[in-house]
């Protein structure tokens, strides 16, 4: 039995490690993948993700002239699709606390020339760099559940948006169909793996993403650590029967 007190521990996939621990272990994740990430994104969702992105983008309300902070995005697939919105008046800074990440973004983005108004920082996502009131939105695509403590992120996240700013976090969530929800923990735990070893050389990463996505919290717990955070008129939309769900929140 451990004797360090359970606020001192968080999960690590199913595993419980200390907090200290789980940045350095999940940093490690993402160093691993991240070549074969795009790769492994659409064979794990049958490129569906990429429409996900889009609508996530589409319902943002981000117009031209923004500024626009994307956490953890450092595959630069959200940014991407956003700077066309912002136009060359608006600016987009994007986030990620692995180098690794924000290399592959970067790279690519830069070989498709984008790369005015755009700006590339490493940072951890519960102590942002920036002064309050900084941005008219941040997006979060597929990363609050790699987060130490989200309640903190979430806090953060609200300070340096500007008044009437919104957050918009895209996240695997709950599965609404009991039966669907089998096929999708067999396809999760059975099937990923296996295209990790086979594709990236990496099925223990693969294990944890799996993992992660049942330990994140569900559509409405979540919709509550948004409003303790300080956001108002929060909503939830789910796509494709809620294997991913779309949070919105405005700071008033």
């Amino acid at each position: 039995m451990s004797d360090q007190p359970p606020s001192q521990t968080t999960h690590f996939g199913f595993r419980d490690v200390p907090v200290a621990d789980k940045q350095k272990l999940v940093g490690q994740v993402f160093t691993s993948v991240a070549s074969s990430y795009d790769l492994m994104n659409d064979l794990m969702s049958f490129g569906i993700h990429r429409l996900w992105k889009r609508h996530f983008v589409a319902i943002s309300g981000v117009r031209r002239g923004d500024r626009v902070l994307d956490l953890a995005g450092g595959t630069g697939d959200i940014a991407a699709l956003l700077k066309p919105v912002v136009g060359e008046s608006g600016e987009i800074i994007v986030g990620d606390i692995n180098a690794a990440m924000l290399g592959v973004g970067r790279d690519r983005l830069t070989d498709r020339g984008l790369v005015s108004g755009l700006r590339w920082t490493q940072l951890n996502a519960e102590s942002l760099p920036f002064p309050d009131n900084s941005f008219d939105a941040v997006t979060m695509a597929f990363g609050l559940r790699n987060v130490t403590d989200k309640d903190k992120a979430l806090a953060d996240i609200c300070r340096v948006l500007k008044p009437g700013g919104r957050a918009l976090v895209l996240e695997f969530s709950r599965v609404q169909s009991e039966l669907f929800s089998k096929l999708y923990d067999f396809h999760s735990f059975k099937v990923l793996p296996k295209l990790g070893q086979l594709f990236a050389g990496d099925a223990d990463s693969y294990q944890y993403l799996a993992e992660s996505i049942r330990k994140h919290p569900d559509q409405q717990t979540l919709k509550g650590m948004m409003e303790r955070a300080g956001f108002g008129r929060v909503d939830v939309r789910n796509l494709s029967n809620g294997i991913v769900a779309i949070h919105r929140g405005y700071k008033f």
